[in-house]
């Protein structure tokens, strides 16, 4: 996979963002390792300070849990790797409400409009 950031938002932002992606799309799963500091700098070309700084983000969430010299693991814990799915998949919606309001469209026009989307 190319990695790929912008310079809108800061690098360890993107790459948690990133991270938090694969984990709650399952590429890695409840309890998993997930590459090191070193691995992953290597891997995004960025400086591992900056992977450590994403990774601290993705602990704080609880995504991930360190385990000493082990490494970092994804977290056990389904009920939050379910709660970043809900948020994110939140965020996307809301996106798109704000985005077709400030398209002059009416809620019952993006409902109907989400509903034969969904029937597709």
């Amino acid at each position: 996979m190319a990695w790929s950031f912008t310079s809108d938002r800061p690098v360890f932002v993107q790459l948690a963002e990133i991270l938090k992606k694969q984990i709650i799309a399952g590429k890695y799963a409840p309890t998993e390792q997930i590459p090191s500091v070193r691995q992953l700098a290597i891997e995004t070309a960025v400086n591992p300070n900056t992977v450590q700084r994403a990774l601290t983000l993705l602990e704080d969430e609880g995504l991930v849990e360190s385990r000493g010299t082990l490494g970092r693991f994804v977290t056990s814990d389904l009920g939050t790797i379910q709660r970043c799915l809900d948020d994110s998949a939140k965020s996307l919606v809301a996106q798109f409400i704000e985005n077709a309001r400030n398209m002059s469209l009416p809620d019952e026009r993006i409902i109907e409009m989400i509903k034969e989307e969904l029937n597709k």
